[in-house]
């Protein structure tokens, strides 16, 4: 987990999201600003229970646990592997590349705080870039691949939309390339891997390529940051 700084997404601020909606800016942004936000989702859910559970695969998982343990709503984030089977659910096997397996996240939060959609805004803007296909910055390989992984057929329907959504507007540099497949498990990682930005904030690969997307969040979406992350040490 070492190499060059990632390239991360432009977004577009409201009015000129407004603009492109009226043709007036057809021309696409360019990558590597993280200052504005991109538009909510036109469809989104409605959800009355107390947890709902979502699994997004976007680059190493020390940065998306690290970004959505500071989401408010979040009640907890684990670190681990979906695609393949569990009997090669683990980093030596996964990092070989030939497993199926996405490093990915579980994110279990109250959908009364903040809906899915809103975790898929957060995600398609600060988390990680959308655009990379089987890479996320200095990491290359499908492990690193962007992919919701669907809890609910819900879930699919909500993310394949706001994907279509994405790139109608035309707001990237390239096309989105997530893929978005029924979550079939979920496998937690080692231990080590949990909590692993707050715990290693000094580390080189931590600094470089991960905080600054929690810089990020709490500058594009400072509604929906709190400054203390959950951790699992905590609970």
């Amino acid at each position: 987990m070492s190499g060059n700084t990632p390239l991360y997404l432009v977004m577009a601020a409201a009015g000129l999201i407004a603009a492109f909606g009226a043709g007036l800016f057809p021309t696409r942004v360019a990558a590597g600003d993280l200052n504005k936000p991109i538009p909510a989702p036109v469809l989104d859910m409605a959800n009355d229970a107390d947890t709902e559970v979502a699994v997004l695969a976007g680059g190493c998982f020390w940065g998306q646990q690290g970004v959505f343990q500071h989401v408010k709503g979040v009640s907890r984030v684990v670190s681990g592997y979906s695609g393949g089977a569990k009997e090669t659910a683990t980093y030596e096997q996964v990092a070989r590349e030939t497993t199926g397996h996405a490093e990915a996240v579980e994110i279990t939060f109250d959908p009364k705080q903040v809906s899915f959609g809103t975790l898929l805004r957060i995600y398609f803007s600060v988390a990680h870039d959308p655009t990379q296909l089987d890479r996320q910055g200095p990491d290359h390989g499908p492990s690193y691949r962007s992919q919701v992984f669907a809890v609910t057929p819900r879930q699919a329907e909500i993310a394949r939309a706001y994907i279509a959504q994405l790139d109608a507007a035309g707001l990237f540099t390239g096309p989105i390339v997530t893929r978005v497949e029924p979550l079939a498990a979920f496998y937690a990682a080692e231990d080590y891997h949990q909590d692993y930005m707050a715990r290693n904030p000094g580390d080189s690969y931590i600094r470089v390529h991960d905080a600054p997307k929690v810089a990020a969040l709490a500058r594009v979406w400072p509604d929906h940051y709190r400054p203390d992350p959950v951790l699992l040490a905590h609970r």
